[in-house]
């Protein structure tokens, strides 16, 4: 009979599996999202919507607001990933970023700066100046820059422009994978068709990139602006609820479960919404109950909580607590949970 036996070993071990005769040992890897809520530095960006954000703007941005800002996410983002690996997150996709040197400053904070943290960025079309990111450790992971590029967002209205699809190649656990980190169309506009035609345009970048490379491990992270269970995920992206149902031009959607059971990364008017997502391709999965680790696989997943993400009192109490809310500083952190996926590969 086979006993699983959890326990950290090393830094980056996972899991040890005893075996009557043998003992396997398995590293772990975690991969997170995060949107970070306005990350905007205080200086005018030419021809970005970005006066909100400056010291004579709505929210009197300044220099100690934004400060306290990277560090309240560089906290965030260094502890996410660490219930199970203790050095946190081999990747982040974040969003909600307003350029490069704000990441620069995010990446420079000293719990990301102890770990060497980068990131990889390319400036977007998006009219109020936030954009997609992803951040990561270069001891774990190891970026393609020449093959990582961002993908327009196509519409047939010319005077829509909205957040690409950044797309990052590169190897993690010594695998090919890739990483499409997006912000999909906001549900101001009524219907969800924009977000439904970002997610087939998703859909049809992992095909086209798979033509190159078939066995690339791919992974969909965001704030998809949409519901586990909406139509966009569903039947743009193809996202599944059941493991042993993804085929080859499907994603695993493991958050399906956790929106069905009410728990979510934001709230609007009282009830959970989980916008915030990670799909995986088939060739992430063990189906048909196989417990093959002798590749990179997906383990399980988290909405990450800690207590000081939450509002404790008020009107707003037991909502994620926000840098500004009401019109009031309340120098907190975002109104979207992170969310992050375990991955465990063989040691060798």
């Amino acid at each position: 009979m086979r006993k699983i036996t959890l326990f950290f070993a090393t830094a980056f071990l996972l899991l040890s599996l005893s075996l009557t005769a043998q003992e396997k040992k398995y590293l772990g890897y975690a991969v997170g999202f995060y949107n970070l809520e306005n990350l905007f530095d205080t200086c005018h960006d030419e021809g970005k919507r970005d006066y909100d954000f400056l010291p004579t703007g709505s929210y009197k941005w300044n220099g100690l607001k934004y400060s306290n800002k990277l560090r309240n996410m560089a906290k965030v983002l260094a502890e996410m990933g660490t219930d199970r690996i203790p050095v946190g997150c081999a990747v982040i996709g974040v969003s909600e970023v307003e350029n490069a040197k704000a990441l620069a400053d995010l990446c420079s904070q000293e719990p990301l700066a102890q770990r060497g943290m980068r990131f990889i960025h390319f400036e977007g079309a998006d009219k109020r100046g936030v954009d997609c990111a992803l951040l990561y450790n270069p001891t774990l992971f190891t970026p393609d820059t020449l093959r990582s590029k961002l993908y327009p967002y196509v519409d047939t209205d010319t005077t829509f422009f909205t957040r690409g699809f950044l797309t990052v190649h590169g190897t993690l656990a010594e695998e090919e994978v890739c990483f499409i980190v997006n912000h999909l169309p906001s549900r101001l506009r009524p219907g969800d068709a924009k977000r439904v035609s970002g997610a087939e345009q998703i859909t049809a970048i992992i095909e086209r990139l798979k033509k190159d490379s078939p066995k690339t491990k791919f992974f969909v992270m965001g704030d998809m602006n949409d519901d586990p269970t909406d139509r966009s995920m569903t039947e743009g992206l193809r996202g599944k609820e059941d493991i042993d149902a993804v085929g080859k031009k499907d994603l695993y959607n493991p958050w399906i479960k956790d929106f069905k059971s009410g728990t979510g990364t934001l709230m609007y008017d009282g009830a959970w919404n989980l916008f915030d997502q990670i799909l995986m391709s088939q060739n992430l999965l063990n189906q048909r109950g196989a417990r093959d680790f002798s590749t990179l696989k997906y383990f399980k997943h988290q909405i990450f909580r800690r207590d000081y993400l939450f509002q404790t009192e008020g009107k707003y109490k037991g909502t994620p607590k926000r840098t500004h809310a009401g019109g009031q500083w309340l120098n907190g952190y975002a109104d979207h949970l992170p969310v992050v996926v375990y991955l465990m590969k063989e040691k060798k």
